[in-house]
């Protein structure tokens, strides 16, 4: 009687908790015997340039953070990447660690594969304050799941477990295993604040619907159970949006894609926008400390930095960072365009600082990819460093190009160039910068070829601006990253 009871209690509990059961994935925890990036592309465009953007796209995309986080406790720079198989067919998320008093790097765990070629659904990845590693598979739009896992041990990349998480929806718990485009920070004390963007559809009066792309945030002491998602902006046909945090206060910068009869609205993205929120998200605010009404609705409103709709000019946002005061400092460029190639151009890199009572925006290079996407760092000293593909590539108008090391001591006033990479094969692009970076491990992406299916290989760079290839194929558990020579033919 009571081994039956049992039984149909445990049958009550499986029905009511199918979805979650029906989210599970196998986690592999297998060491992979070397490092390889993700090869992608996205909307052919007919003519020489092939891709609107393509090549190795492991640190894709800007919407994604972060890739990396230096842990001083031991000393290591722990990082996730989106991997592949030896024929680059599948996606597989992977993760490793640089060992800073060794120099040394492991194999990669594989944690899984995502069953698809998408890069859209590359992993980010947080630590708590126990030192367990959080890995977030994302999904790109409702095609594709999601998953979180988390470390077995705490600094340990060598098994990690699925969490089943779990969302507020009308007060109640529901499976939660669909988010894209993952931005995560934790705050200790807090947990786990993370914003993202969920799919729906916008009814416009008069007009069909159409697919936005709504960014918002939600916060989770734990990590398992979730707060109810709450929006940030509902502008026509939604937005991207890149985030930062100083202390505690997390801010996020964003555009929006207007709305275009017969096409694609984020083809057309424009305007910058900034958010912030003190309060663990209880409360947003902009930059001048005017409490907002969320989500946005109107295109003109308080958290506008720059109107560009007006200018006719695209926007694609690289990063967001703050000064030693904690104002905001966004790294964007802007085009005439989507299409790849010379007509869009220039495609020009801007910092928009907040000086504490007005923006201060300054131009910083030009490139020629709208997908030329570096980052934004503020050392001890105030000075700015800028890593990004600003030099053309061997596939020149393809996404990325030579990697280039920017410095400035005059808050973007004026700018040194370094050379990093030179008559590279493929593209270098998506340099992407670690939580609580070290000079060891400054910066880390992947290059790949812009207009053909290729080998992706990875990199990162300290803050010299030596750039270092981690090892394609290993023999050895631990093996040091080979340096890159600058070539000078």
């Amino acid at each position: 009687m009571r081994l039956t009871l049992l039984l149909s209690v445990l049958i009550v509990l499986i029905i009511q908790n199918s979805e979650l059961f029906a989210q599970e994935v196998l986690t592999l925890n297998v060491k992979d015997d070397g490092y390889r990036g993700i090869w992608y592309s996205d909307q052919p465009s007919n003519d020489e340039y092939v891709y609107k953007y393509s090549g190795g796209l492991g640190t894709y995309p800007a919407n994604h953070y972060p890739f990396s986080i230096y842990v001083k406790e031991v000393n290591k720079t722990f990082f996730c990447y989106g991997g592949s198989d030896l024929e680059g067919k599948t996606l597989l998320h992977a993760v490793s660690f640089f060992d800073h008093k060794s120099k040394k790097v492991p194999k990669p765990t594989i944690v899984l594969d995502k069953k698809t070629d998408n890069a859209h659904d590359n992993p980010v990845m947080n630590m708590d304050d126990e030192g367990y590693i959080w890995i977030f598979s994302t999904a790109h739009g409702t095609n594709t799941p999601a998953y979180i896992h988390k470390s077995s041990k705490p600094y340990d990349i060598s098994e990690f477990e699925q969490v089943f998480a779990t969302k507020e929806v009308e007060g109640e718990n529901v499976a939660m295993n669909n988010f894209s485009y993952l931005q995560t920070w934790y705050q200790k004390g807090n947990g786990f604040l993370n914003l993202f963007t969920h799919y729906d559809r916008n009814v416009i009066p008069n007009q069909p619907s159409k697919p936005r792309r709504t960014i918002g945030f939600m916060t989770s002491e734990d990590g398992v159970t979730y707060s109810e998602w709450k929006d940030l902006a509902i502008i026509e046909e939604g937005h991207y949006q890149t985030s930062g945090q100083y202390e505690n206060t997390v801010g996020t910068t964003f555009n929006f894609h207007p709305y275009k009869e017969g096409e694609n609205g984020l083809n057309y993205r424009t305007n910058l926008y900034y958010l912030q929120t003190s309060d663990f998200g209880k409360t947003w605010q902009n930059v001048f400390g005017e409490t907002q009404e969320i989500p946005l609705k109107d295109i003109n409103n308080s958290a506008l930095v720059k109107d560009y709709s007006s200018l006719g000019l695209n926007v694609y946002i690289n990063d967001l960072t703050y000064d030693r005061e904690g104002h905001p400092i966004i790294l964007y460029l802007t085009s005439k365009g989507y299409q790849s190639g010379p007509s869009n151009g220039p495609r020009s890199w801007f910092t928009a600082r907040f000086t504490g009572s007005a923006w201060d925006i300054k131009h910083l290079a030009d490139s020629d990819n709208n997908y030329d996407m570096g980052s934004l760092y503020v050392d001890s000293k105030g000075d700015w460093i800028v890593i990004g593909p600003t030099s053309p590539g061997p596939q020149a108008y393809n996404t990325g190009g030579e990697m280039v090391l920017w410095s400035s001591s005059d808050q973007g006033e004026n700018w040194k160039r370094k050379t990093m990479t030179s008559n590279s094969e493929r593209n270098h692009s998506y340099a992407r910068r670690p939580v609580n970076v070290h000079d060891d491990f400054y910066a880390f992406w992947a290059d790949g070829h812009g207009k053909k299916h290729d080998i992706s290989k990875l990199y990162f760079a300290n803050k010299k601006g030596q750039v270092f290839l981690l090892p394609e194929k290993m023999k050895k558990d631990f093996v040091k990253p080979s340096r890159l020579k600058i070539s000078k033919k």
